[in-house]
């Protein structure tokens, strides 16, 4: 199930970062973060990370369902699987959420430091 997750993932991300998704509102810097495919191979769900803000990201997400029929056949083509997974795309702003808890856990540090210099 592993190799299958990661092959999908691969071959999404190449899809995007070469902008063979004709369309405008899937930004090249999208990443595939997970992919999770069900135990019968029928369905994958695809978490989608981008630094772009959240409006955009859900923009980019819709976008990316729209055109999942499109990314399932290149798949299936390149992969050469008789079945198919149907794709699901899902924002994933765990990174972004990350990079914000970093940033608050540096500005308490550092007024910590400011009050403990006083």
């Amino acid at each position: 199930m592993k190799r299958v997750e990661s092959l999908i993932r691969e071959q999404v991300s190449f899809l995007i970062m070469n902008r063979e998704i004709k369309d405008p509102r899937i930004n090249s810097l999208l990443s595939i973060t997970i992919v999770k495919v069900s135990n019968d191979l029928a369905s994958a769900k695809l978490y989608v990370s981008g630094l772009e803000g959240e409006a955009k990201l859900k923009k980019s997400v819709d976008a990316m369902n729209h055109a999942a029929g499109f990314i399932q056949n290149r798949i299936g083509r390149q992969m050469k699987m008789r079945l198919t997974p149907k794709l699901h795309f899902y924002p994933d702003t765990s990174v972004r959420d990350g990079i914000m808890l970093n940033q608050k856990i540096d500005s308490l540090l550092h007024d910590k430091s400011k009050e403990s210099e006083s």
